[in-house]
């Protein structure tokens, strides 16, 4: 609905927004001057003690100083009762006295049928409610006690129960005056198909009430008693009231209670269980009606809360309606708005978990709750076996799809981050501690005649090396990654082409690792890079660019010939993969050493080192100094080969 031209100007000036908020606050009389209309109070917007909040009366603004809230009088209701902008606007407007403007006839003509259905509704809650304490009602009375529902929780949510009768609502309603196309278009009852004499559509049910966000009975839910009953759960139609698709249960009291204070917003599958939550003081809890969560009731948490916790059951059928959710959620999520999972233990709800371990246990679950990223990789690798290249391939495929439904670019950049790190962790090679070196000689110490495994020291020409220094200190490699960093970052336009090289070249130093990442989320839109760098790994990039080397290396000049450029990373490239290929060998054949000494070690030892030699005889290799010597290793698994030689011979 539209508002005619100088309305809110008028509301804005006709209400006190110091008298609007300061329902809602305690004001700091100390710091406070009532007379010029700067109030101060603390933020209700966040815990804290000190009045940093302010209010300027004269101007109709608040601020404040802690979390950063600001708004006229519209924007407090909307943000501290989770109103949308008319509702507020309603409210305030009857504070001032004023009329809201007409509108067209036809939607009043709606808002009155509506209207008219609500009165309806609200007279078949009062109906259900007074027939629980019946005689009949006995069996949902002693159901609704084996649940632990005391009679306040029952009056809170407003239960009752709908006697086993074919008419006993329709004749209540009838001879209260309610026409009879009201009750039927309400959904109470429906029409025979014989043509008789309509019928109740609860019949020997607890019922639940369902209301909307202003907190008017729409709809009803009813359990049966019978086990013989053809369902479970039974709701109401679809009725101009009602659209299961757009509803929650319990949305109204959900709102009230995120309005009071911070705590998650939670997600269950049931009626009882929002009520167990409820009563266990997480307030705000919700349900979808029966079906997986559509668009409409995601846009509608998020009107309650940006990040809500879904909590699922704890079996098969919970964990594929969470999976089932990512795909209706990624194309929906962005900065502001997202949601969280928890999975409860296998075989119960958040009923039987409140039963089990109380408040606390339901605490510690969301606590831990799993953000959306996480869940969409679990469920991509879950029982997946990704030990081919041809499986990991339609691993990545699949997690690109997923990428592909998000449509905020900044967002969808973190999520390949996040993924990109998940699949790192997933299937990078494990990096154990090195087996010690012993000595298992007869003589005294132990039992059995065996001495304590001490490593046995370097020799003189392997002393200080890389590899006497240990495999996580990767020195050798940290200028290989630097100058193809900085090459890239000053080169953008060549990461396309070395995009797949980049991709695998997994680095070793965080720094870089971040820095690498970065790059990789930005192949197709490197504009502004060194900013977008500096925004979020600035440390690292800083770390990155004071590295001598990397300062006077022709090819991190701007002015660089792109081919001199593209043979640099050509050339980095290789020898990285070249000096890590050959590292992981001889790791290995050093392992072998500490256990056998035989041919075969020598033989892996020296063919490490003809690679090693192979690729600096390339032609690659030659075109610049980077400050070491690049037949270190080749020298040092010499002395490795001799050492082992030794060692035969002196056994």
């Amino acid at each position: 609905m539209s508002l005619p031209p100088g309305f809110l100007d008028e509301l804005r000036n006709r209400v006190s927004i110091a008298s609007v908020i300061g329902r809602a606050v305690t004001w700091d009389m100390r710091k406070s001057k009532p007379g010029k209309g700067d109030m101060w109070a603390p933020c209700p917007f966040h815990q804290e003690k000190s009045a940093s909040f302010h209010v300027d009366d004269k101007k109709g603004f608040y601020y404040c100083f802690g979390c950063h809230a600001k708004g006229d009088a519209l924007t407090f209701l909307r943000e501290s009762q989770n109103l949308n902008f008319m509702e507020a606007v309603e409210i305030l407007a009857r504070e001032a006295g004023m009329t809201m403007p007409a509108r067209d006839p036809a939607a009043a003509q709606k808002a009155d049928r509506r209207a008219q259905l609500v009165e309806v509704t609200e007279a078949a809650a009062r109906f259900f409610r007074m027939q629980l304490s019946t005689a009949a009602a006995t069996e949902a009375r002693a159901y609704l006690e084996g649940r632990g529902l005391s009679r306040e929780t029952v009056e809170r949510f407003g239960l009752g129960f709908a006697p086993d009768a074919r008419q006993a609502l329709w004749t209540h309603l009838t001879g209260a005056g309610v026409a009879p196309d009201l009750i039927i278009d309400a959904g109470l009852a429906a029409r025979a198909d014989d043509g008789g004499a309509p019928f109740d559509r609860f019949r020997g049910r607890i019922i639940f009430p369902i209301r909307d966000l202003r907190d008017r009975c729409i709809a009803f839910g009813g359990r049966a008693l019978s086990a013989n009953a053809r369902a479970k759960y039974l709701n109401s139609p679809e009725t101009e009231l009602f659209d299961k698709g757009r509803s929650l249960y319990n949305a109204a009291s959900a709102r009230a209670a995120m309005s009071k204070g911070p705590g998650p917003l939670i997600v269950a599958e049931g009626y009882m269980d929002v009520i167990a939550l409820s009563v266990a003081g997480f307030g705000a809890a919700v349900a979808p009606l029966g079906t997986a969560i559509t668009e409409d009731q995601l846009r509608l948490l998020w009107r309650l809360s940006p990040e809500p916790v879904v909590a699922l059951d704890g079996d098969k059928a919970g964990l594929r309606a969470a999976w089932r959710l990512i795909d209706v959620a990624l194309p929906l999520i962005g900065p502001e708005q997202s949601l969280r999972f928890v999975m409860l233990p296998e075989g119960q709800d958040p009923d039987d978990l409140l039963r089990a371990g109380g408040a606390g246990a339901m605490r510690n679950l969301l606590d831990g709750a799993l953000p959306l990223v996480r869940l969409l990789w679990q469920r991509e690798t879950e029982g997946q076996v990704l030990d081919s290249p041809e499986r990991r391939a339609a691993l990545d495929a699949r997690l690109r799809a997923a990428l592909g439904r998000i449509t905020d670019q900044s967002l969808r950049g973190h999520y390949a981050e996040e993924l990109r790190r998940l699949r790192y962790e997933a299937f990078a090679p494990a990096r154990g501690p090195r087996a010690p070196q012993s000595s298992w000689r007869g003589g005294g110490g132990m039992a059995g005649g065996r001495r304590r495994a001490f490593p046995a020291a370097p020799l003189a020409g392997t002393r200080g090396t890389l590899l006497a220094a240990g495999p996580d200190d990767a020195v050798a490699d940290h200028l290989h990654e630097a100058i193809i960093l900085a090459v890239l970052i000053a080169h953008p336009a060549h990461l396309p082409d070395f995009e797949p090289a980049l991709e695998r070249a997994e680095m070793r130093d965080a720094g870089h690792e971040r820095l690498r990442l970065i790059l990789l989320e930005h192949v197709a839109d490197p504009g502004n890079l060194r900013g977008r760098l500096a925004e979020r790994a600035g440390d690292a990039l800083d770390a990155l660019l004071s590295i001598p080397h990397v300062r006077i290396a022709p090819p991190v000049r701007p002015d660089a010939d792109p081919e001199l450029v593209r043979a640099c990373l050509e050339e980095e490239f290789a020898m990285l993969s070249a000096r890590r290929g050959a590292l992981a060998e001889t790791r290995e054949a050093m392992e072998d050493l500490t256990r056998v000494a035989d041919e075969g070690v020598t033989w892996r030892l020296g063919q490490a080192a003809a690679a090693r030699h192979r690729t600096e005889r390339s032609g690659l290799s030659d075109t610049r100094d980077l400050g070491e010597d690049r037949s270190e290793l080749s020298q040092r698994l010499q002395e490795l080969i001799d050492k082992q030689v030794w060692v035969k011979r002196k056994r």
